[in-house]
């Protein structure tokens, strides 16, 4: 069995590299130094009709799959802007993922096409601090009122909340202690972020400073009844269909960011000279970049292997999770690596090579733990008993 890109494939990698040409190594330091917005870069990718690539052409997509979207995110974050790009486009691509497939006609109509022409900026607004990755223990409380709904606590980790007029929403709407499984009573709305109603402040962080996250408190923020995605009660398994496309879409950026730390640090091997040779000579510097190179490969085949089996409608759990896994371990190893091949310089911001390895943390720790995606393989994939 050989796997190949088909040319349509390779012509969306080929014009997402000319695009990102336009924004070298300097202007994603200069984002990172700054913590501005990389907003000429996302008016580019919007311009070109990228936001739609997986969305239905029905509401101004492209109607393409997670496969053509990893080739394009892929090609984002190995072009030089990592994660800070990756992240200030990311959701447009699948966040809306529950509307495409749970949605009504007239949401799909109302929801989608502001969203793929760039009118609309959204966040995702499930993580809490007192859950983390325990879903059903969320806390939000979405409270019947006349013809919608008030919303009350509080999310963290919203990523664009500084920017997002929009919100892609979990929120219990049935107390916990009244549902027969606690899957039960969690509601999925998208919906206007109204600042009104929404305290919104900005977490400081490690890295991929340009693109905000943020812990919203939310006092009765309301959202009328046609906000409401699918059946009331139904949100969790909504999320649940995203899982897989999100952690493939992961994989991709990630295998992209160690591709671009592996060239960075082969490049500087091969230029650097001590004791009258490259370092690139030394096998303590040759052999760590060879077996990372391998590592990489590896992990792409399980990408693409998750997106194929998700575009045909195949079972994909085990792959799509394993994808995830590995790519962000071969990621980091390629990041931490190309730090240590530029010595003292990997150090220095003007390499680049320290903000890869900031960003690589991403994947290592979100959406999903590598110790959940552990669990996830040997409960679902080995038949092991639940560990947790």
């Amino acid at each position: 069995m050989k796997f190949e890109f088909s040319d349509d494939q390779l012509a969306i990698r080929d014009a997402i590299n000319k695009l990102c040409a336009d924004f070298d190594a300097d202007y994603w330091l200069d984002c990172d130094t700054t913590g501005n917005f990389p907003q000429a870069f996302v008016d580019a990718v919007c311009a070109g009709g990228w936001f739609g690539i997986a969305m239905p052409e029905q509401y101004g997509g492209s109607g393409l799959g997670i496969t053509e979207a990893s080739v394009m995110m892929q090609a984002v974050s190995q072009a030089g802007g990592g994660y800070t790009a990756a992240s200030a486009i990311h959701l447009n691509l699948f966040g809306l993922n529950p509307v495409v497939v749970f949605g009504s006609d007239e949401q799909k109509q109302r929801m989608l096409p502001p969203l793929i022409r760039g009118e609309d900026s959204a966040c995702f607004g499930v993580t809490e601090p007192n859950a983390g990755l325990d879903t059903t223990s969320l806390q939000v409380r979405a409270e019947r009122s006349g013809d919608g709904y008030l919303i009350h606590g509080q999310k963290h980790w919203t990523s664009m909340a500084q920017r997002a007029n929009k919100v892609l929403l979990l929120a219990r709407t049935t107390p916990r202690d009244e549902v027969k499984r606690k899957t039960e009573g969690l509601s999925l709305f998208y919906t206007d972020l109204n600042r009104d109603y929404a305290e919104i402040h900005e977490i400081p962080k490690m890295g991929r400073k340009a693109v905000d996250s943020n812990a919203v408190f939310y006092d009765g923020m309301p959202v009328p009844q046609e906000d409401l995605i699918g059946e009331e009660g139904k949100g969790f398994r909504y999320i649940l269909h995203g899982l897989n496309p999100e952690r493939i879409l992961i994989a991709a950026e990630a295998v992209g960011l160690g591709r671009l730390a592996l060239k960075r640090a082969v490049d500087y091997a091969n230029e650097r000279v001590v004791f009258d040779r490259p370092i690139g000579k030394n096998q303590a510097i040759q052999h760590p970049l060879a077996r990372i190179w391998m590592e990489l490969e590896a992990a792409n085949l399980m990408t693409f292997n998750a997106s194929s089996k998700y575009d045909a409608g195949e079972e994909c759990g085990a792959e799509a999770n394993a994808a995830k896994y590995l790519a962000a371990e071969a990621g980091f190893n390629a990041c931490e690596q190309a730090v240590l091949t530029h010595g003292g310089m990997g150090y220095a911001r003007e390499y680049h090579v320290e903000r890869y390895m900031r960003e690589i943390m991403i994947p290592r720790i979100a959406p999903v733990s590598r110790e959940m995606i552990l669990n996830f393989v040997g409960e679902k994939v080995l038949g092991l008993p639940r560990s947790f």
